[in-house]
């Protein structure tokens, strides 16, 4: 572990005044005995509750703590996408400022980066947390591994450690922060996972409720889809519209037959449908083609980001 040449804890805080001067006490023990030069920067997401005065005296009194204050509440997404801009280590770690992550888990999560892993997250075997909490969060993970591949049983889980390549190679749109697996899996990226010590909350109550999941369900949708046609968007629309087209002609040359056979199919709903399936299956292939040249022309600038995900070239 002190192989690493420098580390950044990042730790989104909104509203967690009380758990602050705790932390702190807990996390720097920790990575002064890692054995390697770090950092931890406090991201506070336009909290109101006075916590920006202690994060102040932290960074005062504590020359590794750095504070990055956001103009207002933009959400834990934005507030680790600051954290990551402004991160100068080799690894960055992420951990919630709520003292329910255990900061002695950390060189856990180093030995996982160690053996090989880009990107490491926590999982939370054993959740302290009451079950109207923990029943829908075992739902939405279960849907998750299904709908994404990536066999993760925490995509919930903030306590993460990364290499530094994996933060600089990712965006994290919106509150599609819980899903930066997915997205690293999708780039490439080998993701691992880790239990870890998970305890009760202290101070205060949880910020999210059961909206969190169903929004989280719709972010996964995106970004599943994204991840598999976003190179390739004809395998989509066009295969879509193909499979519309044929099953309208099927129709039609059905209604077409029976007309030659002297039956009237002018009132049948079928014939309706035969023609709204033709119609729709020709635009969907359309918009695959369309798709398609939109990409090609962005083929030139995807030549950096191509660049940007060759972790080594061997040569003899």
């Amino acid at each position: 572990m002190g192989g690493h040449r420098m580390l950044s804890v990042v730790v989104p805080v909104f509203d967690e005044r009380d758990s602050l001067q705790e932390l702190a006490d807990e996390l720097l023990p920790v990575m002064q005995r890692v054995g390697a030069p770090f950092e931890v920067i406090f991201v506070d997401d336009g909290s109101r509750d006075g916590g920006d005065r202690v994060l102040a005296d932290l960074a005062r009194d504590h020359d590794p703590i750095r504070v990055v204050r956001l103009r207002s509440n933009f959400g834990k997404g934005a507030a680790l996408t600051a954290g990551f801009r402004e991160a100068r280590g080799d690894v960055v770690i992420t951990i919630d400022a709520d003292l329910q992550d255990d900061p002695a888990e950390i060189p856990r999560l180093l030995a996982a980066l160690d053996e090989g892993a880009d990107l490491v997250s926590g999982w939370k075997q054993k959740r302290n947390d009451p079950w109207n909490k923990t029943m829908p969060s075992r739902v939405f993970n279960g849907v998750a591994r299904r709908v994404s591949g990536v066999e993760l049983h925490d995509l919930n889980c903030g306590f993460k450690a990364y290499r530094a390549d994996v933060v600089r190679a990712l965006a994290i749109p919106g509150e599609m922060y819980r899903f930066i697996p997915v997205i690293a899996a999708s780039e490439g990226f080998r993701v691992a996972e880790v239990p870890v010590n998970h305890r009760s909350r202290r101070h205060g109550r949880s910020k999210y409720g059961f909206e969190r999941y169903l929004r989280g369900l719709l972010d996964l949708i995106t970004i599943s889809f994204v991840g598999r046609y976003r190179h390739r968007p004809m395998h989509f629309f066009g295969g879509m519209g193909l499979l519309l087209f044929v099953a309208g002609f099927a129709i039609s040359l059905y209604l077409t037959i029976a007309k030659i056979l002297g039956q009237a199919i002018g009132d049948r709903p079928l014939l309706i449908l035969g023609v709204l399936l033709i119609v729709v299956g020709i635009q969907l292939f359309t918009i695959g083609l369309v798709s398609e040249l939109i990409q090609r022309g962005r083929l030139r600038s995807e030549e950096d980001e191509a660049a940007s995900r060759i972790e080594r070239v061997i040569e003899e």
